[in-house]
């Protein structure tokens, strides 16, 4: 199954008091490149978000973001650290002794300093359980909206390499045509220029033409490139690299096919058949 490494999921999921989200965002990238949003209080799923993601991901730069909030429940949403308050006032008193003007601070500036607020413990083992099924779900989403796109992409591909072949089909029968105006025109000139022109010595230099421009092997590993796309194009591991490797094989059979062009049909098929595997290889760059 062809995968784009272009997705987006996101998904919520309640544990206890708190909504948890989890979003997916992933981009084309050489290797597999994870990278972890998470609330300190989250940091202990870390290394089994990174395994999870890993194995389902093989290729593409993988942003992954976890995030919490607190449903509004009755009775107090957060605690308060009655030692942290003792500790803070005691300061506040001795500091006041050393000040000539000492100056009133209200209960809400003490629940703004750090530690005053106390939230109370999770219980990790029913969060980890939680966050491993919210992250599952939304990866199995990632990967279906990976499918669907790759769906697309391999019918862009099935369809330029379609017309490849139809070039390359071109290019054939176009060469005996391209061979007999060489020599025609060659003959022509020689007579126009020698009054007893050797014919034996010119069909032999029309031997040698022939087979510098002769373009049946490129022709050839074109069309057995193409068919390897189209084989590689069924397989259900991911064939990124490998497409991407097919594409510089496919290049340089045309770039030398466009170096021996004799006419300017030949020279626009070249040019024709570059274009198409540019196309592909923009979109490939895009495959898993």
């Amino acid at each position: 199954m062809i995968r784009s490494m272009t997705a987006f999921a996101g998904n919520e999921i309640e544990i206890g008091d708190l909504t948890l989200r989890c979003e997916l965002r992933t981009v084309n990238h050489r290797y597999c490149d994870i990278s972890l949003r998470l609330p300190d209080r989250l940091r202990f799923v870390e290394a089994d978000l990174r395994t999870a993601i890993a194995a389902k991901i093989n290729r593409g730069k993988v942003e992954c973001s976890l995030s919490y909030k607190k449903q509004a429940k009755n009775g107090p949403s957060f605690t308060i650290n009655t030692d942290a308050v003792s500790a803070l006032l005691a300061a506040a008193n001795a500091i006041e002794e050393q000040m000539l003007a000492p100056l009133s601070f209200s209960a809400l500036d003490v629940l703004a300093f750090p530690g005053i607020q106390q939230e109370p413990d999770l219980d990790k083992e029913q969060l980890s359980l939680g966050i491993t099924t919210l992250v599952d779900k939304t990866l199995a989403q990632l990967l279906e909206a990976r499918e669907r796109e790759g769906a697309q992409l391999k019918l862009l591909i099935e369809e330029r390499c379609s017309k490849m072949l139809g070039f390359v089909v071109a290019a054939g029968k176009r060469m005996p045509k391209v061979l007999l105006l060489i020599r025609t025109k060659l003959k022509d000139r020689i007579a126009e220029l020698v009054a007893q022109p050797d014919f034996d010595r010119l069909e032999q230099e029309l031997v040698l033409l022939a087979q510098k421009l002769d373009i049946t092997e490129e022709l050839d590993r074109l069309e057995t490139h193409i068919a390897e796309v189209l084989r590689v194009l069924k397989q259900k591991a991911p064939v990124g690299r490998r497409l991407d490797f097919l594409m510089q094989e496919l290049n340089r059979e045309a770039n030398t096919l466009g170096s021996k062009s004799a006419d300017k049909e030949m020279t626009q098929i070249a040019i024709e058949l570059k274009v198409l595997i540019e196309q592909m290889r923009e979109q490939i760059q895009n495959i898993e």
